[in-house]
């Protein structure tokens, strides 16, 4: 085997590695934050603010809506 071979062969060994190492150690933390009960107050948080969100741009859409209807009022007169 020439040194040329030998080279090529390492740097593909560490890569591989390098590509399966990293592979593993993100399904490893995937499955941590599915049992962390710090990542699933997130969750309930983020779901929270997410509704508050929805009740809030629900209240702006018919203010803007009630405002139009009294300029449309005043415009009539």
């Amino acid at each position: 085997m020439d040194p040329f071979s030998m080279v090529v062969g390492i740097v593909l060994i560490v890569t591989i590695g390098g590509i399966v190492r990293a592979r593993y150690k993100h399904q490893g933390s995937a499955l941590r934050l599915a049992d962390d009960p710090e990542a699933q107050r997130m969750r309930d948080e983020i779901k929270h603010l997410k509704e508050r969100l929805a009740v809030l741009e629900r209240i702006t859409v018919e203010k803007e809506n009630a405002l139009e209807r009294e300029i449309e009022l005043l415009r009539d007169r």
